[in-house]
């Protein structure tokens, strides 16, 4: 009898699993066509040159001092949006959490943050000109109503300065949403204890709650790093080819009329690649210990 069952059942089950595997088949045929396949051609076209030889000459032109100079511009700007995505970003979920706001306020929240951690390219490059630009909305209000001349300032948008705030407006409510379970993930019962111990809530915060979100914390930094160092479209959109990053020498050296070696380009592409790896691999690394932290 149960033999009988097993054989009944057996190709019911097998039909599932033909059914599951054809579901996640798109997925899958998505990441090999636009993840997969681009990414090894990267790869083999940073290891050749026009002949189609293989060669280390592009690797050692990633040293010359504009290409340096544009990945150590690219690395200070990531570093500053990272820092202050997380700064401000965790502040803000600690409100969120901690500060008994409204529920409505809070879901309202949370949807922006969806919607404007997704916000970038062309479309956000063009909300801050038309915005902080130099005949912007809040620019007009400023000098015609408060009298004061942002731009005589020194500010200006296409700058590295102007670049960072552009990149905060998407840094910081990844940071928010990233970093809000893990703030709802301690128990109020470590409070309850520590106040009970006698510790003040500045100590509670040192000595038990940072300690533990401080995994979250580093592997969201390095998060945000990526996506910092890997935002190409918002820094040509904005900057154009006045602010020398790595992601604008990348496209002029694929896409430009002058600086066209597509081979180079393939090379910047492939450290880029290997920076933003290392920075999601801290990320999950750090995240995974977190996670056993909570439980």
């Amino acid at each position: 009898m149960t033999t009988r069952t097993s054989s009944f059942w057996l190709p019911i089950l097998r039909s599932r699993q033909v059914g599951n595997w054809l579901a996640v088949a798109p997925f899958f045929l998505f990441a090999l066509l636009f993840l997969i396949l681009p990414t090894l051609n990267i790869v083999v076209g940073a290891f050749r040159d026009v002949d189609g030889h293989l060669t280390l000459g592009n690797l050692v032109k990633l040293f010359t001092p504009s290409i340096r100079d544009a990945f150590w511009l690219s690395i200070q700007l990531s570093v500053l949006t990272a820092v202050l995505g997380c700064f401000f970003g965790f502040m803000i979920a600690a409100a969120l959490v901690f500060g008994r706001l409204p529920g409505g306020l809070r879901n309202s929240m949370l949807t922006f943050c969806g919607v404007a951690a997704n916000f970038s390219g062309v479309p956000l490059s063009f909300a801050f000109i038309a915005t902080l630009g130099r005949l912007g909305f809040a620019t007009l209000i400023l000098r015609n109503w408060f009298g004061v001349n942002l731009y005589a300032t020194g500010f200006d948008l296409i700058s590295f300065t102007g670049l960072t705030i552009t990149y905060l407006y998407f840094q910081i409510p990844l940071m928010i949403l990233i970093i809000l379970p893990a703030l709802e993930g301690l128990r109020k019962e470590w409070s309850e204890a520590a106040a009970s111990l006698g510790a003040s809530g500045a100590q509670y915060w040192r000595m038990v709650a940072l300690p533990v979100l401080w995994p979250s914390l580093l592997g969201t930094l390095a998060l945000l790093f990526a996506n910092s160092f890997g935002a190409v479209a918002t820094a040509i959109a904005l900057t154009g080819s006045s602010l020398s990053i790595a992601p604008i020498v990348l496209f002029a050296q694929i896409r430009g009329d002058v600086l066209n070696d597509p081979h180079l380009g393939y090379a910047i592409a492939f450290a880029m690649i290997a920076l933003t790896g290392v920075a999601n691999g801290i990320y999950i690394f750090l995240r995974m210990r977190a996670e056993r932290w909570v439980k």
